[in-house]
């Protein structure tokens, strides 16, 4: 029988156990306490309320970062893990989006106003937390027929032809999100603004909640990706990505795992769709275009494929780019930012993250290699 090769867990050295992967999450943890704290000492450094003034603002930049980053890491579990080029991702984000609109503006003014639903236990009216997690619901399983329907394609065609195949899918979304035949529902060209979403979750009147709940958001999509992808699914999909033809003959049937795939993938990204139009109050046409999958894609590429935390702070860097680099060049900034990626994959082709893992054992030899020199040379002294 061969050995099993178990990386996941730590490793006995010498002197106990291997702490590496401790301190990986330790950093984690340390920025995520940090992403906590940052309403209050932001507002402490300023003089100001966290509720109020320059905090408020920022935290609405890390908002947008937060749900940027979820999705970005929807679309690494494909083209990051199981290898699949898609221009289609932007129908997940797109549909989570518009469903939630199309919910809080034109169902539920109905079923509230008019006495049609309504859940009271004693003293507590759950009206509002039933309905959300309905539409959430909704949302999912939208998602899942999506996906469904993308797995299907992914079994007949692969390669170019399937990522075209996924750009036509999503721009006939777009095309109906733009359509005015269904400009009473979705708004047409201008899209669905002003939603009513419950009062305790609106993030104009309560940002700082908000801003814990697309924070916890965040957190929670991120361990639930890693557990997936440490999982043995999650290594079936990158043997798929590695190696199709050797794990089909090994007895596992890509189909059903791209299948897998698009329908966890699709799930997270129509989620963070809806999160997105919560903050922003409504969905517009926008959010359903190739642009957006295009950002997603290049925000992976920034900070490296299959890794998850790459994603994350391609995300961060994405906000920062875009926030001040229209300060300092104005509607140029686009042009600078595109000139700074090529730049960036010319030197980092496997992202920030991704070669930083790549380079660190070659670095730390190098690193050593001087430290030793550096110490023969002042014994001989």
């Amino acid at each position: 029988m061969p050995a099993i090769n178990n990386e996941s867990a730590p490793k006995k050295t010498s002197t106990g156990y291997d702490f590496s992967k401790i301190k990986k999450d330790l950093s984690l943890l340390i920025f995520l306490a940090v992403l906590v704290m940052f309403p209050f000492i932001f507002g402490w450094i300023t003089g100001t309320s966290p509720v109020d003034g320059p905090s408020k603002y920022w935290q609405g930049q890390l908002i947008t970062f937060f749900i940027l980053a979820v999705y970005a890491m929807s679309y690494d579990l494909l083209i990051g893990y199981t290898g699949i080029l898609s221009f289609g991702h932007a129908a997940f984000y797109g549909s989570g989006a518009y469903t939630i609109a199309i919910f809080y503006k034109h169902i539920v003014p109905r079923l509230v106003e008019e006495g049609q639903f309504s859940v009271v236990i004693g003293s507590i009216d759950l009206t509002e937390a039933i309905l959300f997690i309905f539409v959430l619901l909704i949302v999912c399983l939208i998602c899942i027929l999506l996906g469904l329907l993308f797995g299907a394609v992914a079994i007949r065609v692969k390669g170019v032809y399937f990522a075209m195949i996924t750009l036509a899918m999503a721009d006939a979304l777009y095309i109906l999100s733009k359509a005015t035949d269904f400009v009473k529902w979705t708004g047409a060209d201008e899209g669905l603004h002003g939603i009513p979403v419950p009062e305790w979750i609106n993030p104009n009147a309560h940002r700082l909640r908000f801003y814990f709940i697309a924070l916890i958001f965040l957190v929670f999509i991120f361990l639930l990706l890693r557990r997936i992808v440490n999982s043995p699914t999650g290594k079936v999909f990158v043997a798929i990505r590695e190696n199709e033809s050797r794990s089909k003959m090994i007895g596992y049937n890509p189909g059903v795992y791209r299948t897998m795939a698009f329908i966890v993938s699709g799930v997270i990204a129509g989620l963070a769709g809806s999160m997105s139009a919560v903050w922003n109050l409504g969905a517009t046409t926008t959010m359903t275009s190739s642009l957006t999958t295009i950002n997603a894609l290049i925000i992976t590429i920034l900070g490296g494929m299959g890794t998850l935390i790459g994603p994350v702070l391609g995300s961060g860097i994405m906000q920062l780019i875009s926030q001040f680099f229209y300060q300092w060049f104005g509607p140029r900034w686009p042009l600078v930012f595109g000139l700074l990626f090529i730049l960036l994959v010319m030197f980092l082709p496997h992202g920030i993250v991704g070669t930083w893992r790549r380079k660190k054992p070659e670095w730390k030899a190098g690193w050593g290699r001087m430290y030793k020199l550096l110490k023969t040379n002042e014994e001989k002294e």
